[in-house]
């Protein structure tokens, strides 16, 4: 597993007389902000808090009469899709708690996991009115929220999330290189393959409807959460970046092939979904094309963690070269999709969607 080439901001450097401080991994139990050991997490969590937004920003309204538009194949398509909304960001949400919180020895690092909780919880929400509005039926909506335990191509991204995840959660201390390998896998599914290539394979179903000008207010809610999940990915990387050059060692051949295996289950995965969300294809949408998506995903996510490349697919869907993450105005929109409070600095998102 080979050490990328980063350009280190300055704000990468330990304040002064840190030198001598626990690595990151270490056990314990950090307190004090000063000295700060790790100020990039603290600017991460300063930079989350500027892009503050809430539920009730979002205007659902019109999608209720975009619903009644759809082909019974698109139905199927945008039911299965709010069903998996509805579990998967608890899973991230719960391994936030149980694992990263934990073992992450940072008090910068915990303030921004804090602020990461709370989006999580605002994206659960958001799911939770999606589902109330796009299924008022009660029985539909039970079933949606029981996905992962009567829907397949659900219940194995599930499994497959759990099979790379719970392997670590009945660890207390990181006091191995086996643990710290361990705990590395956990965050690297958590980040390249949760939040880097399921959510980022389901906001393509929703870009391509917003390419129609159908469900502005399903697109409005996941820009915000778009921008979120790409902070929280792009910060559990920077995790991965401090591990790698305090204890390079843990970064072996085993390491990265075992991610790559990793990232190629998680592809499969969502493959399937694909299959169930799209059938036999849908205008502009088919399993095919989804595919050659997800492996140009999977690729940049190998990338940035300084792997070699698998697939070498190329990224088939114009509309999601065209999602501007930067500022997420559309002019399908009927307002621009702008944060509550003023975003200031950089974020960094994939070059080509």
């Amino acid at each position: 597993m080979s050490v990328p080439t980063q350009n280190t901001p300055s704000t990468d450097t330990p304040d002064a007389g840190a030198a001598d401080q626990k690595n990151l991994l270490d056990p314990g139990f950090e307190l004090t902000l000063r000295p700060m050991r790790y100020p990039q997490f603290y600017e991460r969590y300063r930079d989350a808090i500027k892009n503050t937004w809430t539920v009730e920003e979002v205007d659902l309204h019109s999608d209720v009469a975009d619903l009644a538009k759809l082909s019974p194949g698109e139905q199927h398509l945008i039911g299965r899709l709010v069903a998996f909304f509805a579990t998967g960001d608890s899973i991230v949400a719960n391994n936030l708690v149980l694992t990263l919180y934990k073992h992450i020895n940072s008090p910068e690092a915990r303030l921004y996991l804090s602020r990461q909780l709370f989006e999580e919880a605002v994206h659960v929400q958001f799911y939770l009115t999606l589902l109330d509005t796009y299924l008022p039926d009660p029985d539909e909506r039970a079933a949606a929220f029981a996905a992962v335990e009567n829907i397949p191509s659900i219940r194995e991204k599930a499994e497959f999330c759990f099979r790379w995840m719970d392997s670590v959660e009945d660890i207390q201390r990181l006091e191995s290189k086996a643990d710290r390998r361990r705990f590395l896998l956990n965050l690297i599914c958590f980040a390249a393959c949760i939040e880097g290539l399921f959510f980022y394979g389901a906001f393509a179903y929703v870009y391509w409807f917003r390419s129609r000008g159908l469900l502005h207010g399903l697109a409005t809610g996941t820009n915000w959460v778009f921008r979120d999940e790409s902070m929280h990915m792009e910060f559990a990387f920077s995790v991965v970046d401090t591990v790698r050059r305090e204890e390079p060692d843990l970064f072996d051949e085993e390491l990265g092939g075992q991610v790559t295996e990793m990232l190629r289950e998680a592809v499969e995965a969502e493959l399937q979904f694909a299959r169930d969300l799209c059938g036999d294809g849908l205008p502009g949408m088919n399993t095919a094309s989804m595919r050659e998506y997800l492996e140009c995903v999977a690729d940049q996510r190998l990338v940035r963690l300084g792997l070699k490349p698998i697939y070498g697919s190329r990224n088939p869907f114009a509309f999601m070269e065209l999602q501007d993450v930067q500022e997420l105005t559309n002019f399908f929109e009927r307002r621009p999709s702008a944060y509550q409070v003023a975003v200031e600095g950089n974020v960094s998102f994939d070059d080509d969607f």
